[in-house]
């Protein structure tokens, strides 16, 4: 694994902690979406060229999303293209967890607006080679006021779950990471998006 947050860390680097430092509310100029959009871009790109692999160790604990850029069709030649880029509102508190016991690891992913809250969870299988993981969402919990109002299986619930680790990673979700420091993570998805966390303090 190489830091690409060292001295000599590329111009994209310091975009990027620009645009985690404005979203944690420090006085900095916040840098447009292209900008990250292109750095998150030539980041990918380097850890591509430079075959860099990240332990699934460093994934571990909650990261809040920041910045997404979703995808759409294209007009002309068919397929998918990147969308322009956003900066999530701050009202929406979206977050991924990543976590591992003796046996497996799991995924959560909730999403909170004002007093209610979603989150998902279900099981994760990382493949290190590739910086690939692939996950599906099998449980749900819906809080409200701190409240739990529903905890339940959803598609397949504990079947699903066994069978997760016998289906082809081709034909579950799954994040591809690019980018992985102590501060924050990136990543595209299956659909083509990119996606920008910050560690939660």
């Amino acid at each position: 694994m190489t830091d690409l947050t060292s001295k000599a860390s590329p111009d994209f680097m310091a975009v990027l902690f620009q645009a985690t430092a404005v979203y944690r509310g420090k006085k900095v100029e916040r840098p447009s979406a292209s900008v990250v959009v292109n750095a998150l871009l030539q980041a990918e790109k380097t850890t591509k060229q430079q075959r860099l692999t990240y332990p699934f160790e460093s994934l571990l604990g909650q990261w809040q999303l920041c910045f997404t850029t979703g995808t759409r069709k294209a007009k002309k030649r068919g397929g998918i293209v990147l969308g322009k880029g956003i900066y999530v509102p701050k009202l929406a508190l979206i977050k991924i967890s990543f976590s591992t016991t003796s046996q497996a690891s799991e995924i959560g992913n909730s999403v909170q607006l004002g007093s209610l809250l979603l989150k998902l969870t279900g099981p994760a299988q990382y493949l290190g080679k590739k910086n690939l993981l692939a996950f599906d969402f099998t449980q749900m919990q819906i809080s409200l006021f701190s409240q739990i109002i529903y905890n339940g299986q959803i598609r397949g619930g504990k079947i699903k779950t066994v069978d997760f680790y016998n289906q082809s990673i081709t034909k579950l979700p799954f994040f591809g990471f690019f980018l992985v420091t102590e501060n924050f993570i990136a990543a595209r998805g299956r659909e083509g998006g990119l996606a920008l966390w910050i560690r939660e303090i």
